[in-house]
């Protein structure tokens, strides 16, 4: 069949191979029908037409089903690949990764002093993690993606970025009277360090200055 048809018009395409689905079906049945009277069967026609079709029916039930299943299997495949690389590139960028060793370098650990003296490339970097971590949160809401697939990577960059700017983020939240400060970004360093304590055996950092 021409594919422009196919394109231009559907229901026609679709009203065709219907009715000449259903005469082939018809007109099978009428065979066999013919054919079981020549062996002595005495069966009714129409009896035997609502019996097979039934049959028929419930297979193709079950078989569209067993094909919506598959298909939804690999939607489900495809977007979990898709927001995993999307995680990968937004956490492993080289800025971001400048960024995050600006932070575990740099960055003091009494958010008092740091706010004090932070230059405005410190600042950047502060801003740019923060940001990041708030973008992997939207990517990874409403369980869009299994943790398990990404917990063992992605948990690292988050728990560490964390443990440094988690108290710069409730000095902030605290002295701006706005709870909601950086909360997306909260909200995902919780369920990390969860999963860290659980899955890792030391789940303590060890800060060093000439990591790659």
């Amino acid at each position: 069949m021409n594919r422009k048809w196919l394109e231009r018009y559907p229901l026609t395409v679709f009203l065709v191979v219907t009715t000449a689905g259903l005469a082939a079906w018809v007109g099978m049945l009428l065979t066999v029908w013919l054919f079981l009277r020549l062996l002595g069967v005495d069966t009714s026609y129409w009896a035997m037409v609502e019996a097979l079709s039934t049959a028929v029916a419930a297979a193709a039930v079950l078989g569209a089903g067993f094909v919506a299943s598959r298909e939804l299997n690999e939607l489900s495949a495809s977007r979990h690949l898709d927001v995993a690389d999307r995680l990968f590139g937004e956490l492993n960028s080289a800025e971001a990764i400048a960024a995050r060793r600006w932070v575990y370098q740099n960055l003091p650990d009494d958010p008092a002093e740091g706010l004090s003296t932070l230059t405005p490339e410190g600042q950047a970097a502060v801003k740019s993690v923060l940001n990041s971590l708030d973008r992997v949160a939207f990517l990874t809401q409403a369980d869009w993606i299994p943790e398990e697939m990404i917990m063992p990577w992605m948990n690292p960059m988050v728990v560490k970025a964390w443990a440094k700017l988690g108290p710069y983020v409730d000095y902030k939240s605290q002295r701006r009277r706005e709870p909601e400060y950086y909360r997306s970004a909260r909200d995902l360093a919780q369920p990390c360090l969860a999963w860290r304590r659980a899955h890792v055996a030391a789940a303590e950092f060890l800060w060093i200055d000439d990591a790659l």
